[in-house]
Formats: C-alpha cells, structure tokens, sequence
C-alpha cells in the first residue's frame, strides 16, 4: 500500500515537473520571437498650425520576405494602431486619440504595377499606382505629417506619447517571425 502511494507521488511530480518545462520551453521560444526584431518603428510627433502631426518611419520592415510575398500579387497590408496619451502619475495613462492607418499593396504580376492604397480609420485617403518598387516601399513603410488631434484637447505644460504598434498581412510576411508586431513610444511635452 505504501509502495503505491510512493510510486503515484512520484508520477504525479514528474507530470508537474513536466508541465513547468513545457510551460519554460513556450515562455523562451516567445521572447526570443520578440527579441528577433528585424523592424524599427521611428516616431516624431510634432505640435504645428494648433493640431498634433505624427510622422512615422518602420525601418527593415520591408524584409525579403514581405517583397517575396508581395512580388507573388498577394495584398499585403501594413497596419499602423496610433495612440496618444497624456501621463498621468500614479493612473491609467489617459487617450487622448486614436488612429488607424493601412497601408495596402496589391501588386499585379501581369502589369507589374504596384496598386497602393492608405486608409485612415477606414476612410482612403491617397491611391498610388507605380512600377518603381522603392516607391513601394516608402509608401507602405513611412508616414509623414499625420494629423492626430488638435492642441484644444490637450492640458498645458503636461507630458505626452505617441504610441504605435506596426503589424503586416498576410501572417506568412511577419515583421518579427514568432512575434505579431512592433510597438515603440515617443514622449513630448505640450508647451503651447
């Protein structure tokens, strides 16, 4: 009686034991995904003309990959989730605004023209068609002088980010391989 009771303990350690391992295995394989970055997501906010104008720039986030995909004539998109808020010590950090641009090619492999659209909060705000795959590229992976908000909405002397999370579609065109995205973070102070 006792034998068995030692041998179902035993079991039951190395059951536990092996979960604890799986569980390590998954938490490893996740952060060496994030930390296989190949995208750097720049982000200069700027306060002009009474409004909040972001630009954003996502270095290597036109891999071979994502080339590979596109020259294969499958809609690729690049979504860019744009956040502004304002610190707040010892709380919930307040949103400000909130935008969503997309980014869209649709390479057509007969013509070899790149059909690019961007969309901000679903509404299409400029259509691009080229062959010139460096234009391409700049149109999917950089923005300039997004108006993000007005300055009315903002307190004086108080300090501010723009945070943006980068992901691209199809899946099989990650920016990160096991990762979902890129996020980054610029701080600034609103000094009117």
């Amino acid at each position: 009686m006792i034998s068995r009771i030692w041998n179902l303990q035993a079991r039951s350690c190395n059951l536990k034991s092996g979960i604890w391992c799986c569980a390590l295995v998954l938490a490893i394989a996740a952060m060496s995904g994030v930390a296989y970055a190949e995208g750097t997501l720049r982000i200069v906010p700027l306060v002009r003309a009474e409004q909040v104008i972001v630009s954003i720039d996502l270095d290597n986030g036109y891999t071979d990959e994502v080339r590979q995909v596109i020259n294969g004539g499958v809609r690729t998109t690049f979504t860019y989730d744009v956040d502004l808020k304002m610190i707040v010590p010892a709380w919930v950090d307040r949103t400000i605004a909130t935008a969503v641009i997309t980014t869209t090619d649709h390479y057509d492999t007969l013509t070899r023209v790149h059909n690019l659209t961007r969309s901000v909060d679903g509404r299409v705000v400029e259509v691009l068609a080229t062959e010139n795959e460096a234009a391409a590229k700049k149109f999917l992976t950089s923005l300039n002088g997004l108006p993000l908000c007005r300055t009315t909405l903002l307190d004086r002397h108080r300090e501010y980010y723009v945070r943006i999370s980068a992901h691209v579609r199809p899946p099989g065109a990650t920016l990160l391989g096991w990762a979902t995205g890129v996020t980054n973070l610029a701080k600034f102070t609103f000094v009117p």
